[in-house]
């Protein structure tokens, strides 16, 4: 029975004693592939990161320019939709207290208060943009309703960086259906 210490021996004794026959592993100081010099694939690695880097920052730009449309658009329904919720408050029978709350309403609707101070919320908008209207109308049960509608009509959204520029669209912007929102009036 042999000593199990002896039979024991670490890898690299293993690998040296394996391969020491046949010469499978590349020399030391050369690449992986025969014949390669160390320093011949050194730029590989640069002239790859380029060739890619500018297709990565236009997917990049184009990204972030439709998210911020679609933060332009999202910003301008909540808007509208806050105009909408102030009037249905009023009643639009009463024109001495209704008529000052429809220029709060295209206020808030353009500057996010009621007062028209600030910035507008999206570039471009304007109050002339926002129109409003009361219809009156009949339930099957008879009963009166009266509905506000706020509308935005013609906002254009503008873009800083338009990618799709270079791929041969020639638009650099993008126009905004009409956004609106209906409410009953209380």
């Amino acid at each position: 029975m042999m000593d199990t210490g002896m039979m024991i021996m670490d890898r690299q004794e293993y690998d040296r004693r394996r391969y020491s026959s046949r010469r499978t592993f590349p020399p030391a100081g050369r690449g992986t592939k025969q014949g390669t010099k160390p320093g011949a694939m050194r730029g590989a690695v640069a002239v790859e990161f380029a060739l890619l880097l500018v297709p990565l920052l236009l997917l990049a730009f184009g990204i972030a320019e439709y998210g911020r449309a679609l933060y332009q658009y999202n910003t301008l329904v909540k808007t509208v939709r806050d105009a909408a919720r102030l009037l249905s408050h009023h009643n639009p029978e009463d024109p001495a207290s209704y008529g000052p709350v429809l220029e709060e309403a295209r206020c808030l609707a353009v500057h996010g208060n009621t007062s028209c101070s600030g910035p507008a919320l999206a570039p471009g908008l304007t109050t002339g943009m926002v129109a409003i209207a009361s219809s009156a109308t009949t339930t099957a049960a008879g009963t009166s309703v009266t509905l506000v509608e706020v509308k935005i009509t013609g906002y254009v959204f503008n873009f800083v960086f338009n990618p799709a520029r270079l791929l041969g669209a020639a638009a650099d912007t993008i126009p905004f259906s009409d956004i609106h929102a209906t409410m009953r009036q209380l």
